[in-house]
């Protein structure tokens, strides 16, 4: 699972396309849909803290986690108030629990094994209060498939000239991002820097069965930001999940 090293210091300014205010909305929607209305949750893999933002604004106080020490570093900036963790996902180990908990924008992905999620799963459910409710989003196949697959985009802002190259592993469904970043000196000159990034795709079914096995329910499976089934072409699925640990199970540390 590959850190934001270089990305971290330019992420906002290429994340641009991204409504955090909508989605927040959208988040606090599913939650009131399903009557949860939780005092704290965990934004797993915050990034840079732009959604925690959101969701702080509407009441909820906000633990968040992510593995870079760059990420978080913007974060907390933003976030004063906020408990911020830097912890790898995989070794989610909070100092109490949580109301319920977030994970957005494909984090989950970046696991490219089976095991890693169904460790990341188990955590967040000693972590998540029994009947909390977890809801990430993932990308699909069709969108690693169709969309990402072998592809070259370029971005540019002052200063910064950014390409983005991906590689498709289709045995594995599989993407690996090759990120290089010119970045402009004062005299002029440019000055190269590389990251890789590779997100895992899987089916509907795989992510059910994975809850189920960590001890959640799966209440529903949405389009991204709506509250629909997804289509046949959906690029992004939005799952909410109850933790099914019951309250005597908490108590015996089960």
């Amino acid at each position: 699972m590959s850190g934001y090293r270089e990305l971290s210091e330019f992420y906002d300014r290429f994340m641009t396309d991204v409504d955090y205010t909508a989605y927040a909305d959208y988040l606090t929607a599913l939650f009131e849909r399903f009557g949860f209305h939780p005092q704290t949750v965990l934004d797993l893999a915050c990034g840079s803290g732009n959604l925690s933002v959101e969701l702080e604004k509407r009441g909820v106080d906000i633990v968040g986690v992510d593995a870079s020490e760059e990420m978080l570093a913007r974060a907390a900036e933003k976030l004063p108030k906020a408990l911020l963790l830097c912890q790898d996902m995989r070794e989610l180990d909070l100092y109490g629990t949580v109301d319920g908990a977030v994970c957005t924008l494909d984090s989950l992905n970046h696991l490219c094994s089976t095991a890693d999620i169904a460790e990341v799963l188990r955590r967040l459910r000693l972590f998540v209060q029994p009947g909390g409710l977890f809801v990430f989003d993932a990308n699909t196949p069709y969108k690693h498939r169709e969309v990402l697959a072998d592809r070259a985009f370029v971005f540019e802002e002052d200063g910064v000239f950014c390409t983005w190259r991906t590689r498709y592993v289709p045995r594995q469904q599989r993407v690996d991002m090759l990120l290089d970043f010119f970045v402009e000196n004062e005299d002029g000159s440019y000055e190269r820097y590389e990251d890789t990034v590779s997100e895992r795709a899987y089916s509907e079914r795989t992510w059910r069965q994975l809850l189920a096995d960590a001890g959640w329910e799966t209440l529903a499976v949405y389009g991204a930001m709506t509250e629909d089934p997804p289509a046949a072409d959906c690029e992004r699925w939005v799952f909410v999940a109850r933790n099914t640990r019951t309250e005597q199970e908490a108590v015996q540390g089960l």
